[in-house]
């Protein structure tokens, strides 16, 4: 074993440990409202701004722009979204939710809050909102051009 690294004291390892357990908890939340946990992340985009375009969406989540499009022909596919031509770029087509996708945004927001609480149970109110603070601020120094230094 190499000195001064462990895995059980590694941040790296501990948030993607975290990560995966919130969002496979997450997604069998989701499961019986037919959305996979793929979806919700689009979801959570489209919810907060209609009318934008794949590309926009991949930057705005963070995943590659393949991905958001084969998502989002299975939300179409599923009822939750449509496609209509850019009017300011015919080679773009601009992404909406349906009546379905939008009906859906009570329901899976409050499984999503119930995960985090879930979460966040073993902790004080105040080290919860301590870590958002923290991890919000680990994310902006990650996304800063230069930081992978």
């Amino acid at each position: 074993m190499h000195a001064g690294f462990s895995r059980r004291d590694s941040l790296g390892y501990l948030v993607y440990r975290l990560a995966h357990l919130l969002s496979r908890s997450l997604d069998a939340r989701l499961a019986p409202f037919g959305v996979a946990i793929g979806q919700f992340r689009l979801l959570l985009v489209l919810w907060e701004k209609e009318d934008v375009t794949q590309a926009e969406i991949a930057r705005l989540v963070g995943i590659e722009q393949p991905t958001v499009a084969i998502t989002l022909k299975r939300m179409e596919r599923d009822g939750l979204v449509s496609f209509q031509p850019d009017p300011n770029d015919a080679r773009r087509s601009l992404t909406q939710l349906t009546a379905k996708g939008r009906a859906l945004h009570g329901a899976l927001t409050e499984e999503a809050r119930k995960n985090n609480e879930n979460a966040v149970k073993v902790l004080s109110v105040a080290e919860s909102l301590q870590f958002i603070s923290m991890a919000r601020r680990m994310i902006d120094a990650l996304e800063q051009p230069g930081s992978a230094d």
